[in-house]
Parts: structure tokens; C-alpha cells; sequence
């Protein structure tokens, strides 16, 4: 079956081991100095490693490979122990991946074993943290002015999976590739990096047309003649994603366009 998983570049791959935590299903395993994926079977594609990869070696790809099987995942990671349990059930979980969670846990009362707290940590270890509920209203700055700001808006459709690649409005431009959360995080977003740029804006982790926004990108690239780059996502590990198309565009079409890649906190600051 043709399915999301993750592929790793052996290239830009120097060992460290970062990624392992982040996949409590064992799919990674270093062997000969290179992380690798062991078995297709027990990598669920969602993509809490990449996130935790310092070189960027790691990328989400659609391809044929082995269905995931919860069950057989779940005969995987018991054998690690409690503490790879409670890290599985969490990335699930964060994850919304309610159906397979409900499987694990199922799987955990058939076999007698206790079934850990995996939603009261505020601290994620699958590194996952993109869907922790927060409450951000102490975070709220304390501004009484009122002030008009013009809006830096220059194109219709912004979601890339609607942009036409020969539209007039993308030639000679320079791009601005940003998260979908990036404009709601960051207050000043218009201002700070929207102003004389077209806008772009697309999820690496919710939107299931990943492949489709490399090809369409690349056509931008090799159309348009874009002047320059800048990207804005998220801090949690998923959101990084959006580099990861945005340089496999760049290598598809073969333009060399320098990228300069800004970082928001939940709380709202460019870290």
C-alpha cells in the first residue's frame, strides 16, 4: 500500500542518535554510524523525529511500504519498558491519533499492563508538543493604545494547495512561506513580514498533499523568477517541516535561493 513514511538522507545523516527518542515505536535504530529505518512497519509517518534532527537528514516521503499495524508496534514497544510505553501512547495521543491510540491502549489491558498517565506531562518526550493544550491568556500584553495597522496583503488564494503557479501576482516576487498558526501566533505578523512579499501558507503536519506542494512549489521556483524566500513557522518539531519541502522544491526545479528561515513561540516571540 502507498502510505506517508519517513526516508533519511545517509548524506547529511552523522549518527547523533537525536531522532531515536522521538520514534518510541523503534523504527530508527543507528547501525554503522547512520540512523535507520529498520522496518516500515512500525513507522507510523507521522514525523516526530524530524523535528529533532540537527542536519535536517530526515523528510516525510509517500510510497509503497508495509500497512502499520498497532498491535504489532505495541509487541515492539512494551518490551522497552514503562517509561517507551507512556512515550508511545503520548505521541499518539498528541498527535490526534485517536483511533491507534485506543488500539495501544486495548492492547495494554489484553496483555495485563498498567496503562501509564500519558496526558499529564507538560513536557513532551516523543518531542512532540504541537497539540498540547496551553493557556496563553497571562501571555496577553497589557496595551490600552489603540492603533490602526494597514494590512500587508497583496494576493488571493494564500493556501498553496489553491495557488496557481502561473499567476502574475508570483513573478519577480518575493515569497513568504508561512505555518498556518505562524499569523495567529505572531501579533505583528503583517507588519514584520508580510509587507512586500506574496504570501503563501500551507501545514506540514495536517495537510495530506505534501508531494503535491514540492512539485508545485518547484514549478514556482522554475517559472517565476523569485527574487528571494523567508520562512515563518512554529516551534514545535512538525511545523520545521516546511523547510524540508521548501528545499526539496528548490532541488526539484534546481534554483539556489537563500532562505531565511524565522522561528515563533507559542508564546507569540521570534525566538
Amino acid at each position: 500500500m502507498k502510505r506517508d513514511i519517513i526516508k533519511i538522507n545517509e548524506e547529511k545523516c552523522i549518527g547523533c542518535g537525536d531522532c531515536i527518542p522521538g520514534c518510541p515505536e523503534g523504527a530508527l535504530q543507528i547501525i554503522d554510524g547512520k540512523a535507520k529505518l529498520v522496518s516500515d512497519l512500525f513507522c507510523d509517518g507521522l514525523g516526530a523525529c524530524i523535528g529533532t534532527c540537527p542536519q535536517d537528514a530526515i523528510e516525510i516521503e509517500q510510497r509503497e511500504a508495509e500497512p502499520y499495524v498497532e498491535r504489532n508496534v505495541m509487541n515492539n514497544v512494551i518490551k522497552e519498558g514503562p517509561n517507551v510505553i507512556k512515550a508511545h501512547l503520548k505521541h499518539l495521543n498528541d498527535h490526534n491519533q485517536i483511533d491507534y491510540l485506543n488500539q495501544a491502549i486495548n492492547f495494554l489491558k489484553d496483555k495485563n499492563i498498567e496503562i501509564p498517565d500519558y496526558e499529564s506531562e507538560k513536557t513532551f518526550t516523543c518531542g512532540c508538543p504541537g497539540s498540547m493544550e496551553t493557556d496563553l491568556t497571562n501571555n496577553q500584553a497589557q496595551n490600552d493604545k489603540r492603533v490602526n495597522l494597514r494590512g500587508e496583503l497583496r494576493n488571493w488564494p494564500v493556501q498553496l494547495q489553491l495557488i496557481n503557479p502561473n499567476a502574475p501576482y508570483l513573478k519577480n516576487s518575493n515569497l513568504l512561506i508561512a505555518a498556518d498558526c505562524a499569523p495567529f501566533a505572531y501579533a505583528n505578523f503583517h507588519q514584520k513580514f508580510l509587507k512586500d512579499k506574496i504570501l503563501i501558507i500551507l501545514c506540514p503536519k495536517l495537510d495530506k498533499t505534501i508531494e503535491q506542494y514540492v512539485d508545485k512549489l518547484a514549478e514556482i521556483f522554475s517559472k517565476q523568477n523569485i527574487k528571494s524566500i523567508s520562512i515563518v513557522h512554529m516551534e514545535v518539531p512538525c511545523c520545521s517541516g516546511i523547510e524540508v519541502i521548501v528545499q526539496r522544491a528548490l532541488k526539484k526545479a534546481q534554483k539556489n535561493i537563500i532562505i531565511k528561515d524565522y522561528t515563533i513561540s507559542i508564546n507569540g516571540e521570534i525566538i
